[in-house]
């Protein structure tokens, strides 16, 4: 049922900018409103535009193009209203006023769409590593449980078996709101979602109280924006709040994880592996007997009661697998899903295993002669170590290869670590492109080479033998690496994941790292081929 403005300003409460006194004053209370949308472009006829301020322009500028397109209310701040008024767009249509615009944004978004969310069981991860991870994995887990799923992520959004393109790893407020009220009309009963640093810090899923919220795990990541490790933290432990989650789960194997268990406002439960650095058995749920089977990995994850125990294994390749397919597990634990319950679907399911876009993703599996080749979205420096160090003497019978590159204006400070993990995780490294955006790509491949060097050097004077190849075209370098491979070698080409477009200055270029890997393999078999006929021939 629509909302009206008088409906709004008394609920939340929201000044009405026109005046009681002047003619439109009543009109305006009862306007109906039927969605909301933070983009002009995106405004629906009947719809609320909520022009927030913005890091560069405020949003009120395009209030104007908003009315044209249908908008019929106006959600702004007190700048925002006086744009409004400046430009004539007040008193042609109501305009709501907030202090805080952006805090008020999401409750408002799920007051209009109903509060959808209320109406299933919702899934929260967040973390640094392993989110979109887990959250495939928790799909994967809901379904296998007979529940008709939802997934908002990095990768893609699904409502049933529809599919959906993802822009952002956590939508806006408006936009999520719309989404999830969209899975609601079809029948989703449960919702699996990657919250990322960004999304709480500015207030994206404000309006949602997620069942159960999740962390992975913390490192240097995003401190182009958050600025110190300590803000990034702080900015994802706001998830850990009766507004935003009901419930807890917490992987304390990094002393970030523990400090958040230890702080979080609402009921948490922990789980633990052999991978961290936590005293042992001081969780509520243990990893244990942890062994390879089938590409991954077996595990058994007991309660410390030692009473509830639950055996099965995940194809996906890492111990950081283990440790997301444990967080999962437990998520769908503690949203009430008992063991018995959750055991028979495992059984169904054969284990915990979902296939994750770009997320240690296999081009090749098995084929004779050619090396194996995995797509990762390892774009950190802890991501890279422990991608690489899931496929040292795991994989393959020769060197390990890694590909890799950083981004322009990030965090220019993980540039030099990230050089180092590769030198110190691979026996090939070949330094190429990201995404430079507007940055100087040589700039950038300079500051992973320091760390790069200094490895080198220090690989050398252990006398461990490391081969190193920088080629800045990324396309190019991903050919030139698989072609130089060796059966029996594993090639790790990091970074880009499940991306297609690689943002070079102001071009976007079309570059998925999973096409160039198959077709670089088909042009090795090519040319296999031909040296064989030019041997036969001679």
């Amino acid at each position: 049922m629509p909302k009206t403005v008088a409906e709004l300003a008394e609920k939340f409460p929201l000044e009405v900018a026109s005046n009681p006194g002047d003619a439109n004053h009543r009109t305006h209370l009862a306007t109906a409103i039927t969605g909301i949308a933070s983009d002009n472009r995106d405004v629906e006829p009947g719809e609320m535009f909520a022009a927030l301020p913005g890091l560069q322009v405020h949003g009120a500028k395009f209030a104007t193009d908003a009315t044209t397109r249908g908008a019929t209310v106006i959600l702004t701040d007190h700048e925002g209203a006086a744009i409004s008024a400046a430009t004539g767009v007040l008193p042609t249509v109501p305009v709501l006023v907030a202090k805080d615009v952006r805090k008020h944004f999401g409750p408002i978004a799920a007051h209009i769409y109903g509060f959808p969310a209320a109406q299933m069981r919702t899934f929260a991860i967040t973390g640094t590593n392993g989110k979109t991870t887990t959250a495939y994995m928790l799909q994967y887990l809901l379904t296998a449980l007979g529940l008709k799923t939802g997934l908002i992520g990095t990768v893609e959004m699904r409502s049933g078996d529809k599919v959906l393109p993802s822009k952002l790893t956590t939508p806006d407020a408006a936009d999520l709101q719309a989404i999830i009220a969209t899975m609601a009309e079809d029948n989703v009963q449960a919702l699996a979602m990657e919250v990322s640093s960004h999304a709480l810090a500015l207030h994206r899923v404000d309006g949602v109280v997620y069942s159960v919220a999740g962390f992975t795990n913390l490192s240097q990541d995003h401190l182009d924006y958050h600025k110190t490790l300590a803000d990034y933290f702080a900015a994802k432990a706001l998830l850990f709040n009766p507004d935003h989650a009901q419930r807890g789960v917490v992987l304390i194997d990094d002393g970030w994880a523990r400090k958040l268990a230890q702080i979080a406002n609402i009921p948490v439960t922990t789980v633990q592996t052999e991978y961290g650095d936590a005293p042992a058995n001081t969780a509520d749920w243990v990893v244990s007997d942890v062994h390879p089977e089938a590409g991954g990995s077996a595990f058994t994850l007991s309660k410390n009661d030692g009473i509830e125990v639950i055996k099965t294994h995940t194809t996906l390749p890492g111990t950081f697998n283990v440790q997301n397919a444990a967080l999962a597990l437990v998520m769908v634990l503690e949203s009430g899903v008992s063991v018995t319950d959750l055991t028979e679907a495992l059984e169904r399911a054969g284990g915990v295993n979902p296939i994750v876009p770009g997320r240690m993703e296999t081009i090749n599996r098995g084929v004779v002669g050619e090396p194996l080749v995995i797509v990762d979205f390892a774009h950190n420096t802890e991501a890279l170590r422990e991608a690489l160090g899931s496929l040292k003497d795991k994989h393959g019978t020769g060197k390990l290869v890694v590909l890799f590159g950083a981004a322009g204006e990030r965090d220019q400070g993980k540039r030099p670590a990230m050089g180092e993990a590769a030198v110190a995780g691979a026996d090939v490294v070949y330094l190429t492109d990201d995404d430079p955006h507007g940055e100087d790509a040589a700039h950038i491949r300079n500051d992973v080479r320091v760390g790069i060097d200094a490895a080198l050097a220090q690989a050398k004077a252990e006398g461990r033998a490391v081969e190193f190849h920088e080629i800045g075209e990324r396309r190019d370098a991903i050919h030139a690496a698989i072609a130089a491979a060796a059966p029996g070698d594993t090639v790790l080409l990091a970074g880009r994941g499940h991306e297609t477009i690689q943002q070079v200055g102001h071009e976007d270029r079309y570059l998925d790292d999973r096409i160039e890997a198959r077709a670089a393999l088909k042009a090795r078999a090519a040319g296999a081929a031909r040296m064989g006929d030019t041997g036969a021939d001679s």
